[in-house]
């Protein structure tokens, strides 16, 4: 049974002659406890299709379900609230709140999701795998590009979703951390069973993979 199923999804951006098929006839499914990855060049369509199974943007067509729920058959509200309590984002920009601490950062979310978080010792043994326990009282702003990328890692990780989504979560990362990561990732899918999901050009990640898609031109096809 899959955590997550794209069928037949297609999107476009611009009008007329400034349209662009940005995504065509995408199949995808994703199983609990497993690590995907779907792999490919910038501009190839995936940070698109990211959002889109997460259901921050819409397709022209095609259905998307989670958990076997179609998503768009859910109100904003509905929506909204099986994002919250399902998925788990990592996102390229950090989106790191610049006024508060990394330990303040868990805080916020808190108080958005306020049951099912990670317990203090679950979350300071997530910290001490991603190597930064001794961060928790800067600010991002003091926080190299791999240091935020790993706080963000983290923040997601910290709701326990079934589902994680991830967007290039080691583009600002050396090889070492990389490999952290990849382990951790592919530890967390298999250990509790969480479906999860990268989109990435890193292909250094293709060795923690339990399947691999490749995107190219708005296409995907499965490599393994």
């Amino acid at each position: 049974m899959s955590a997550i199923q794209l069928t037949n999804i297609n999107k476009f951006f611009g009008e007329k002659s400034s349209r662009v098929h940005v995504l065509h006839d995408i199949n995808f499914a994703a199983e609990a406890g497993q690590l995907s990855l779907v792999i490919g060049p910038s501009g190839s369509g995936k940070s698109t299709f990211l959002t889109i199974a997460g259901g921050l943007q819409t397709p022209n067509s095609g259905s998307v379900q989670l958990d076997q729920q179609p998503l768009y058959d859910l109100n904003t509200k509905q929506r909204d609230s099986l994002r919250l309590n399902k998925i788990g984002f990592i996102l390229q920009a950090y989106n790191l709140v610049p006024y508060l601490t990394v330990r303040e950062q868990f805080g916020l979310a808190d108080r958005v999701k306020k049951h099912g978080n990670l317990t203090p010792a679950e979350l300071e043994n997530l910290l001490k795998q991603l190597d930064i326990t001794e961060l928790q009282h800067k600010y991002p702003a003091e926080l190299s590009g791999g240091q935020k990328q790993r706080v963000a890692i983290a923040r997601a990780l910290y709701t326990d979703p079934a589902i994680i989504l991830a967007d290039e979560p080691t583009a600002a990362l050396d090889s070492a951390r990389v490999k952290e990561v990849g382990r951790l990732l592919a530890d967390l899918a298999q250990s509790q069973n969480k479906a999860i999901v990268v989109v990435t050009h890193d292909l250094r990640l293709r060795d923690y993979a339990d399947q691999i898609y490749e995107i190219l031109d708005g296409q995907i096809s499965k490599t393994v």
